[in-house]
């Protein structure tokens, strides 16, 4: 007898004939997840089980994280033919539970001695005549589960946690997240992630005029989705000459929608060095004025790759809560400074008008620019 954890998965189910390259994808970004705790990672019988960590609890909170993984039951694995000995553990995990109840069996192994009806009133029986003080049988809205699953061994378990669900990382192809400080874009690389998409990530370092610390929160973002992605690799692009080349060169009300400009396509550059396939921004119409339709229409047009915008109908407040679920907000909400506030225009184009931007563009060395800003970039692996 052993103690695990008892891995399940929702979506891939629906894959059909493809699903085992589904299920070899989703153990190994289980394998990655919890490798800082030497646990043992298998796929049997359409499970995935963890046993032997160095840290139980942990190891389910970082399980839970992973992106494929719809639940993770903390799980008794026993010798299915001594009975007794389940009914006698069942007992042990039901003993301090308050409450209704029901016993919920299955067999994967339909040559077992009893059926699922029977191995449901044999332990049910067993359980209440020792518990009848604080339980009692609910089979239709029971307040708690005792789950026995007969397989080529027994595995008994009343807890089900339910972890982030979606499709695993990089069953989706990947993309390049434009990853700033704030609140938006981090949201937008999770929600693009859970789709089974792998991201790198792509922020523009201002130095000096954005600090260290700037830097470091997002970084900080990074590693928070770089836990449910299993690993990220970051890219820090050096920003102050493009900015300071618009900033002296171009009218000033177009000057932080041509920067957006410049962003995408060193973005496009490392995605395709990358074999990334997309980009992702955390944009939402009229958020701010370089998110009006006119401006998301110009930056568009510099690029060939599709741009995914999750979040292009979402309120501010209903991404605070999204990002307040993941665990980025506190990280976004740090007063450090961003690129994007480095000389703002106190009043930037909402309708900008293509012919001024390009007489803007045609001032600097774009080629030049874009290149060194991409060979220059420091990349980081989270």
């Amino acid at each position: 007898m052993r103690q695990l954890l008892m891995v399940r998965y929702g979506e891939i189910y629906l894959k059909g004939l493809n699903r085992p390259y589904f299920m070899k994808a989703l153990v190994k970004r289980v394998k990655q997840a919890t490798k800082e705790f030497k646990a043992n990672v298998w796929l049997h019988d359409a499970r995935i089980f963890v046993s032997d960590m160095t840290d139980a609890d942990a190891c389910m909170e970082r399980v839970r994280k992973v992106f494929g993984v719809h639940s993770v039951c903390p799980a008794i694995e026993m010798e299915k033919d001594d009975f007794e000995a389940i009914c006698v553990e069942a007992e042990k995990m039901m003993r301090n539970v308050n409450g209704t109840f029901k016993v919920e069996a299955r067999r994967s192994d339909k040559r077992y001695f009893m059926d699922s009806p029977m191995i449901n009133r044999k332990i049910g029986e067993y359980v209440l005549e020792r518990n009848e003080d604080h339980l009692s049988v609910d089979v239709h809205k029971p307040e708690h589960i005792l789950s026995v699953e007969i397989r080529d061994k027994a595995y008994l378990y009343c807890q089900v946690y339910m972890a982030v669900g979606g499709m695993p990382v990089g069953t989706g192809g990947k993309a390049a997240l434009l990853l700033s400080g704030g609140i938006d874009s981090p949201v937008a690389g999770y929600m693009i992630a859970k789709r089974g998409v792998q991201l790198i990530s792509v922020h523009y370092h201002s130095f000096p005029y954005t600090s260290e610390q700037a830097k470091e929160k997002v970084l900080d973002l990074g590693r928070i989705l770089s836990q449910y992605c299993c690993g990220m690799k970051t890219y820090v692009v050096p920003f102050t000459e493009i900015q300071m080349e618009i900033h002296e060169k171009c009218p000033e009300d177009y000057t932080t929608l041509i920067m957006r400009r410049y962003m995408m396509r060193i973005a496009e550059k490392i995605a395709e060095k990358e074999g990334a396939l997309a980009l992702i921004t955390g944009e939402s119409i009229g958020q701010v004025a370089s998110q009006t339709m006119e401006a998301l229409q110009t930056t568009n047009e510099v690029v060939q790759m599709p741009v995914f915008r999750p979040l292009i109908g979402f309120d501010k407040a209903d991404i605070i809560d999204y990002a307040k679920k993941i665990g980025t907000y506190e990280t976004s909400s740090l007063p450090y400074e961003d690129c994007c506030t480095v000389f703002t225009p106190k009043h930037p184009a909402t309708k900008p008008k293509m012919q001024k931007i390009l007489e803007g563009e045609e001032k600097l060395d774009q080629e030049a620019l874009i290149e060194k800003a991409v060979n220059e970039a420091e990349i980081i692996l989270l």
